[in-house]
């Protein structure tokens, strides 16, 4: 999909060449004069258009107007929050007329809503064809985006740049969670991130099992011994600042399948278990909106995948296993595979002297009973870090929630056999696992983001969601030219289970 700006008023929007027009209609819009401005004050008029947030008005082949369909949409009170709902709205209503060229006139040149604008366009058309091509005459092709002055489209040539730039990101991301599982190994997700170190500024290392077990893996070895598909480690780095300047490193995983291995999950619903490598899908579509973008940081990804399968070598409920921090790990439940491939990875990151890192896992269907499908769970070593994440969710659209870590959540994760039990009992399950992996984090500053409600989608909407691409690539362009902190001051810690204000 091709993202174009231009400068369009009513007058020329009425001219204009296109598919499908959709306009988006401000309360605070101003009487203007002709065809498509008439139109407006009609639909008014009328009470056929109204200013309830993503009203619809759709029309066919009206006098005047050169697009064979138009579309007029309510904005409301004009937020980026319900931008997204109007365009979303819009976009899904034209559907069956599979348009190929699509125009979206918006009312201003908001930073936050030209973003909203493109991202809801990106979603509501998105259509999935690596294994299923008849979709692919559906495709849209080519989408602009006009505003009504060319002083507005000057000044919003940054914010159409982070804008195409996070939708590229998301779209990766969301195809790779969309693929099943043996069109998305973890050979395949090495291939996409080598992909990824051929452009500009990325640089990228694939390690295999060997590899991994010489650097004394044996947790995330241990996972995927079951397995007949051989592990990848995959390294990516972004260079955009001197060499330096400490990166931020994301850590994703990448379990490509999850039976549950020897703790087998129930079979209904267990083909959505391909989803579990969306963590690993969304630092994938990070990289790809950052070499869009080229901002001036260093980041590293760090992805351990691997798929976790109950074979006669699986790992088994009660062995014990040593990670690469030397920490040994009482396996109690084959299930909690995540933490056990992420702690590594987490430690592995050490050596890159991060001024934070960031792990984003579908860690624990007990975040999804906490936090539902709207906001990922945000678990911080520091208070700072999660500030900025939160903000950066809020400014994506694409929010979280902070969540405790008392540490008397470690209680339950105590061991007669190993320095630690990979899991606790059923009660604060996202927390617990939080606290397993904060043991493992402890030499910089750290966040985890559980994102097992927001990753995908179930039922008849089932597909990948591409989050939190948008929250991550909002949080880095955020540390652009901000002095790197060794480490943060922690705060007593019965004061980090207070959540940020909305």
């Amino acid at each position: 999909m091709n993202f174009e700006l231009k400068t369009l008023d009513l007058h020329a929007a009425a001219a204009h060449r296109t598919d499908a027009l959709i306009i988006l209609v401000s309360a605070k819009d101003k009487p203007a004069k002709g065809v498509l401005a008439q139109l407006i004050s009609d639909a008014r008029q009328s009470g056929d258009l109204d200013e309830s947030p993503a009203k619809l008005l759709s029309v066919w082949r009206p006098q005047g107007i050169a697009a064979p369909r138009v579309v007029l949409v309510s904005t409301g009170d004009g937020s980026a929050r319900v931008v997204r709902q109007a365009v979303t709205a819009a976009v899904t209503s034209l559907k069956t007329a599979k348009p190929g060229h699509l125009t979206v006139c918006l009312a201003d040149a908001s930073e936050h809503r030209l973003q909203a604008a493109a991202q809801a366009v990106a979603d509501a058309s998105y259509v999935y064809t690596a294994t299923k091509p008849s979709a692919k005459a559906n495709v849209l092709k080519r989408v602009v985006l006009a505003l009504p002055s060319a002083d507005q489209t000057k000044a919003s040539k940054h914010a159409f740049d982070l804008a195409c730039a996070q939708v590229a990101g998301v779209s990766l991301a969301k195809e790779w969670g969309n693929r099943p599982a043996n069109h998305a190994t973890p050979t395949h997700l090495a291939a996409v991130a080598k992909t990824l170190g051929k452009k500009q500024g990325i640089h990228c290392q694939v390690l295999g099992p060997k590899e991994v077990e010489k650097l004394g893996m044996g947790s995330f070895a241990a996972v995927a011994r079951g397995s007949s598909e051989p592990l990848r480690f995959i390294v990516l780095q972004y260079t955009g600042a001197p060499k330096s300047e400490a990166p931020t490193v994301l850590v994703g995983k990448g379990i490509t399948f999850d039976t549950g291995g020897i703790s087998l999950k129930p079979g209904p619903g267990m083909d959505e278990m391909k989803f579990d490598m969306c963590g690993a899908a969304s630092v994938l579509g990070t990289f790809e909106a950052l070499s869009h973008l080229k901002p001036a940081i260093n980041v590293v990804g760090l992805i351990p995948t691997c798929e976790n399968m109950p074979d006669a070598t699986a790992l088994k409920p009660g062995d014990v296993i040593t990670s690469m921090s030397g920490q040994t790990i009482e396996v109690l439940n084959t299930d909690a595979e995540g933490r056990l491939i992420l702690c590594d990875a987490l430690t592995y990151a050490t050596r890159f002297k991060p001024r934070s890192v960031i792990d984003i896992a579908t860690l624990t269907g007990a975040c999804v009973i906490a936090l539902g499908h709207v906001r990922s769970g945000l678990f911080s070593s520091s208070d700072d870090l999660a500030h900025a994440l939160f903000a950066a969710g809020e400014a994506a659209l694409d929010p979280c929630w902070r969540m405790p870590l008392d540490d008397e959540y470690s209680e339950g994760l105590k061991s007669n056999f190993a320095d630690v039990a990979n899991v606790a009992g059923r009660e604060g399950g996202s927390i617990t696992a939080a606290k397993f992996l904060e043991r493992f984090a402890k030499d910089y500053p750290w966040a985890h983001l559980d994102i097992a409600g927001a990753a995908w989608k179930s039922g008849a909407a089932k597909g990948a969601t591409g989050r939190p691409v948008g929250l991550l690539l909002h949080y880095l362009l955020g540390t652009v030219k901000t002095p790197a902190k060794p480490k943060v001051a922690l705060k007593p810690t019965r004061s980090r289970a207070k959540a940020p204000s909305a």
